[in-house]
């Protein structure tokens, strides 16, 4: 086991804190890779013969300098490859370490649900399970043409070497994107539309306000809608934790505009064609940030556009003034 990914439990408005975090990765290898807005992975294969431990416990030394440095516990899977490491964290409780050895992965992801996977989506998931192929232990004994007929050449190779435990990844050392998110929860698992817009318009509304703070703009915009699962859903992961769907859309122009980032949000919700979905929380981050002033705004004959932009303007000086929520759309306000 040389690799490991590690979720921190932040809350939602800390992940200024992850660059800090990230860092102290850092001091055990060089090879870190950021997953914003809370994890990384980490490649001990180095870190493991210097420091004459293996990779289960420097991720415990990890947990606990976290913990006394920052205030910051977090979860963290281990495996020979990102892959695995990845799929190990799904079943990390909060503060503990779940390591898969590489003499343990098939057996691991045997009795898995293909949809368990990395990178298998709803789409593939269910045509895998038409013929049958519903575990990773059957699609690593499924013939490799058979899955290329079902799937695609170069996704059925993939498929059959992940069942199999094969697993080419790489952890790329990367810097943190700078983004800014925004999260609402439901106090109950939420069925409604109309609520789940709301949530959508305040968050957009928090996005527009504090990139327009920071004098910045934003080039996309991510949608992540997590479920409340049932024990007997399909679509349940294998680690116990609600399921979740995430679109990321590039925007017509970078803006920092709260209604046009709103209408990118309910277009992006629109499109997932949920009916009846139990939902426990939605997030939206704003992704791509660059300054303002490289910001170019299509000019339109509507009067009303700009009307909105005045009145945003007034909106934002009264919030620095008198707060947050001195000032909110009416569909807020109730």
């Amino acid at each position: 086991m040389t690799i490991l990914c590690v979720r921190f439990h932040l809350p939602p408005m800390y992940e200024a804190a992850l660059p800090e975090l990230l860092g102290l990765l850092e001091e055990f290898t060089p090879v870190v890779e950021a997953l914003p807005p809370d994890g990384a992975l980490a490649d001990l294969r180095g870190a493991e013969r210097y420091f004459g431990r293996d990779a289960v416990e420097l991720a415990s030394v990890i947990r606990v300098r976290a913990l006394a440095l920052y205030g910051v516990d977090c979860a963290i899977g281990a495996g020979p490859g990102p892959l695995l490491a990845r799929m190990a964290l799904r079943e990390a409780r909060p503060g503990s370490v779940r390591a898969v050895p590489a003499a343990q992965a098939v057996a691991f992801l045997a009795e898995r649900p293909v949809a368990a996977l990395p990178g298998v989506g709803r789409a593939t998931a269910r045509t895998l399970c038409e013929y049958g192929l519903d575990t990773l232990g059957r699609v690593a004994a499924a013939p490799l043409a058979t899955l290329q007929r079902l799937v695609g050449a170069k996704p059925g190779r993939d498929l059959h070497e992940q069942a199999n435990g094969v697993d080419r990844g790489r952890v790329v050392p990367n810097g943190i994107s700078r983004s800014l998110a925004a999260e609402r929860s439901f106090p109950r698992d939420e069925l409604d539309p109309a609520r789940h817009r709301r949530a959508l318009l305040s968050a957009t509304e928090e996005l527009g306000t504090r990139l327009r703070a920071l004098d910045k703009i934003c080039r996309t915009l991510t949608l992540t809608v997590r479920y409340a699962d049932l024990p007997h859903s399909r679509l349940r992961s294998s680690g116990g934790t609600p399921t979740a769907t995430t679109r990321t859309r590039t925007l017509r122009e970078p803006t920092a505009h709260s209604a046009a980032l709103t209408a990118a949000a309910y277009e992006m919700y629109e499109a997932l064609g949920l009916q009846r979905a139990r939902v426990r929380a939605i997030a939206l981050r704003a992704e791509g940030l660059a300054p303002a002033e490289q910001a170019a705004h299509q000019l339109t004959f509507d009067p009303v556009d700009e009307k909105v932009r005045r009145i945003e303007e007034a909106a934002d000086r009264a919030r620095a003034r008198f707060g947050p929520r001195a000032v909110l759309p009416g569909a807020l306000a109730a």
